[in-house]
């Protein structure tokens, strides 16, 4: 669903315009992120930045719009969050076994490089970026996978197990070939190493990419 946003900043001039845009900012930031800290704020560029919002998130936390915690650990003490994010948490948490999920890197659903940072890349490594044409495979809540933009590179962030790359592996193989994005992977290079002739090569023709003389393909 679609609606115009300028109406809903559209509160007049003077003390009480300003609270009603804050207000405003609060509830969209809660609405888009479920759970709000100070480096979300900090990602979304918004001048002021938390402490501008504080007031706001306080006073919908008295009306019992959200609740104040400490919810997500490493993140500023200070967070707000709607109650349904709260008991996705805690469900999340009590689950035995998490599906490996793929996500666009600038998808506001996926934190890292924004409020949290990426894990730190090995020697010879790139870092990943937030950037349009880039996915992200988290296995739960950790980093696996990063895609670089146009497909031809692979990256294995932080130490996941061999269960953990394979799970996301399939993972990446079922969102490519499914048709979920018009996304075409021409692999080569893994690590920033050549994958044809390394021991990924191997893996990943079995999670079902097609063997080439240079690089490694797969699309719906």
């Amino acid at each position: 669903r679609w609606a115009l946003a300028a109406p809903l900043f559209a509160g007049g001039d003077g003390v009480a315009g300003a609270e009603t845009r804050r207000r405003t900012l609060a509830e969209l930031l809660l609405e888009r992120y479920g759970i709000v800290t100070r480096e979300q704020v900090l990602a979304e560029g918004i001048a002021g930045g938390f402490s501008l919002l504080y007031s706001a998130l306080s006073d919908l936390e008295t009306l019992g719009v959200c609740r104040r915690g400490y919810f997500v650990e490493g993140l500023g003490g200070a967070q707000f969050a709607l109650p349904g994010a709260v008991e996705r948490l805690r469900a999340d948490a009590a689950a035995q076994e998490q599906r490996p999920l793929v996500l666009a890197a600038t998808d506001p659903a996926q934190p890292y490089g924004a409020a949290l940072r990426w894990p730190e890349p090995r020697d010879g490594q790139r870092r990943p970026q937030r950037v349009a044409g880039a996915y992200l495979v988290l296995g739960g809540a950790d980093p696996v996978l990063y895609v670089e933009r146009g497909g031809r590179g692979l990256l294995v962030l932080g130490e996941p197990d061999a269960a953990q790359v394979d799970a996301a592996l399939g993972a990446l193989a079922a969102f490519v070939t499914d048709g979920r994005a018009k996304l075409r992977l021409q692999l080569e290079r893994v690590d920033g190493e050549p994958v044809v002739g390394s021991d990924w090569e191997a893996r990943l023709v079995e999670a079902g990419f097609r063997q080439g003389p240079r690089r490694l393909t797969l699309s719906a």
